[in-house]
């Protein structure tokens, strides 16, 4: 499978220069709003699947060591972040702080991905300290996002994504969105799991070892 045009080879159409020129036009033409919005989704719409990496403890480093340590964990976690990316047909997004946005075309390259970041952080942190070593928490999605120019995504299946990375799973742990487990099919072994947040039922799936 083919990665994504980058820009490299030919001029990129799906830039934040372009974005921002359909959203000016909306502002100046709202009798053509449904004509401009097809054409924005034509020119950034994607179908692929999401990433959200989170590194566990930041709050906890910080008022410890102080940012710098934490810098340096957050950039020794990338770099070992970086060779599962690239071994598993990923792209590296958009970095925020201690989170990572990836996008990948399938679930599984994802996942097996996050398995790889896993099993490698596993091994360096045999030769670090305890108060030194590096964990993540990762969430994925599937469905169709807004990519601007491989540095910015937005949608749904992004937002969730982000929500299960950041705020629900736990050290160590991947979990899916419904359209991740659904695009997966019996190919991962599951466990479906249903947190209420702020009112509304959400469902995830933890991928087992």
């Amino acid at each position: 499978m083919t990665e994504p045009e980058t820009g490299d080879a030919q001029p990129c159409a799906n830039t934040r220069a372009k974005l921002e020129e359909y959203l000016t036009e909306m502002i100046e033409s709202p009798e053509r709003r449904r004509e401009i919005t097809k054409a924005l989704e034509e020119t950034f719409s994607q179908e692929r699947a999401v990433m959200a990496l989170d590194m566990s403890g930041f709050s906890r480093t910080t008022q410890r060591d102080g940012i710098v340590p934490f810098l340096l964990m957050i950039h020794q976690m990338k770099l070992v972040v970086r060779p599962a990316l690239a071994s598993n047909r990923g792209t590296l997004v958009k970095e925020e702080a201690d989170n990572l946005f990836c996008l990948f075309d399938t679930v599984m390259d994802a996942v097996d991905a996050s398995r790889e970041i896993t099993d490698r952080l596993a091994v360096v942190n045999l030769l670090l300290p305890e108060r030194k070593r590096l964990y993540v928490s990762i969430g994925i999605g599937y469905g169709g996002i807004l990519n601007i120019e491989n540095q910015d995504l937005f949608g749904d299946e992004m937002n969730v994504a982000s929500k299960l990375g950041e705020d629900v799973a736990e050290m160590g742990q991947v979990l899916l969105t419904q359209a991740a487990a659904q695009a997966a099919g019996q190919a991962l072994n599951l466990v479906e799991h249903t947190i209420s947040i702020s009112g509304l039922a959400l469902q995830y799936f933890e991928v087992q070892k």
